[in-house]
């Protein structure tokens, strides 16, 4: 049986998947397992297997638009991932597995404290929740 520890303090699920199937697999793709691990690995992250599939198949980078939008509001990342582990594990989730990643990508090009991302924006709800509280790592508070 292999061994996965999902989670690493402060870094990325999705880094950490891809991470451990490009030791397993070349490409870093998931054909060295069989359906049962799969599943397993799943659900140690909280997601189902079409899910790891489509982040692994995105590879580490699946979630750098988040990243970018916590840029842009403020949240540091190490904060947030270490204050709030499993929070920042969902965010980064629903981020890589997003319809409206170009739409995202082009709105944070052009202005990245526009606000027209809170109407497509599947994590916008937790983000606003995350902007409104006193995080340590801000100048203001």
């Amino acid at each position: 049986m292999l061994s996965f520890t999902p989670w690493t303090k402060g870094r990325s699920v999705i880094a950490a998947i891809s991470r451990w199937c490009s030791d397993w697999a070349e490409g870093g793709e998931l054909a060295c397992c069989g359906e049962r691990e799969i599943e397993r690995m799943a659900k140690d992250v909280g997601m189902s297997p079409g899910e790891l599939r489509s982040m692994v198949n995105q590879g580490p980078q699946a979630a750098d638009l988040l990243l970018q939008r916590m840029v842009a509001l403020d949240l540091d990342r190490e904060e947030v991932s270490q204050t709030a582990p499993g929070t920042f594990q969902d965010l980064q989730r629903v981020c890589s597995l997003c319809k409206s990643r170009r739409q995202c990508a082009r709105d944070l090009g052009r202005d990245p404290n526009g606000v027209q991302w809170k109407d497509y924006c599947p994590n916008a709800a937790t983000l606003i929740a995350l902007d409104a509280l006193p995080w340590a790592a801000r100048r203001e508070w």
